[in-house]
């Protein structure tokens, strides 16, 4: 069966040249890993280089992960994934990836499927310090690095990190490797994407779990954790909104206050906060709520006034008018 799917992919793995422009020298450092507890996979990746995730990351659910990284040959990402969903091995994948590309040495890849086989590859010829470290579950690769240690911090700190969500692991690792030294050049952008393992077949639900990418920033790790910790308020409250649907106040309530707590000056927050203790029957605390929110952007106040319409705030005439007025 796997001839099959090599003949079939065959017209696919032509030749790659050395180098093209518009793939880009990923010169970088890389993690790829896979949680089967949470039944997560993902790669995350920072480099001097601008956009580097759109070069070097490549997941999705029911296939698998890929870092392309070097002098990049960047058809590795979406033919991988092509290969690993169609049943290949990741170590199937990359080796026949390898031998059909004349650029094998400057090459740097890590790969993983949704089985948690793992497939690394340095070449010789890539810029030191270069090297790659495979461990349970994930493979980190890094090459020109100030310092021969990046790939082993990378390891210590991911293994380190057991328990913890998956897009958390693999910041860390980005972390670990920024504070052994990195990339020789410095930093300018950086990327986690996270897919489920197993695709639900309806493409519309496997999106990204976590898609964050920092293109153009002095300190791109940094940001990237600050949007991470901006993805996790949201997602409270997202779980907010939904319990609102289920008319489960209480829960919804605890969702909001986890988000705010996060993020204590983001009006959006504080604002839906006070609407669902409007809902709840708390109209004092949440007028308190409001008139601070109004004060600093008086759009809100519109905006409160066109919820009724749609069921998103049902209170009695007169709380209404408590909660729109100066």
């Amino acid at each position: 069966m796997k001839q099959i799917i090599l003949l079939l992919l065959l017209p696919l793995l032509t030749k790659a040249q050395f180098f093209k422009k518009e793939n880009g020298l990923a010169h970088t450092f890389s993690i790829v890993a896979i949680d089967k507890q949470t039944g997560e996979m993902g790669v995350g990746v920072q480099s001097h280089w601008f956009s580097v995730g759109n070069v070097v990351a490549w997941a999705k659910s029911g296939a698998g992960v890929v870092a392309t990284q070097s002098f990049v040959n960047k058809s590795f990402g979406p033919k991988g994934l092509l290969m690993m969903e169609n049943g290949l091995s990741a170590v199937e994948t990359l080796n026949t990836l390898l031998a059909a590309d004349e650029g094998r040495e400057v090459r740097q890849v890590g790969m993983i499927d949704i089985y948690g086989n793992v497939a690394t590859h340095t070449g010789a010829n890539c810029v030191d310090y270069a090297g790659h470290i495979i461990g349970e579950n994930y493979t980190v690769q890094a090459n020109m690095m100030l310092n021969k240690t990046v790939p082993e911090a990378m390891s210590k700190a991911f293994e380190a990190s057991e328990g913890q969500s998956l897009a958390e692991r693999i910041l860390l690792a980005l972390k670990a490797a920024q504070n052994e030294g990195g990339d020789i050049r410095g930093k300018q952008s950086a990327a986690i994407r996270v897919v489920k393992i197993e695709s639900t077949g309806e493409p519309w639900n496997d999106d990204y779990v976590v898609d964050l990418r920092v293109d153009d920033h002095e300190n791109p790790i940094e940001e990237i954790a600050r949007l991470l910790k901006v993805q996790r308020a949201y997602e409270y409250m997202n779980a907010g909104d939904l319990y609102v649907e289920t008319g489960e106040m209480e829960n919804a309530m605890k969702a909001y206050n986890a988000a705010m707590q996060m993020f204590p000056d983001n009006l959006e927050m504080q604002y839906w906060t006070a609407i669902t203790l409007a809902n709840n029957g708390d109209i004092e605390k949440a007028d308190k709520m409001l008139k601070e929110v109004y004060l600093k952007d008086e759009n809100w106040r519109e905006l409160t006034k066109r919820l009724p319409k749609v069921n998103l705030l049902d209170v009695s005439d007169e709380a209404f008018k408590q909660l729109t007025k100066w």
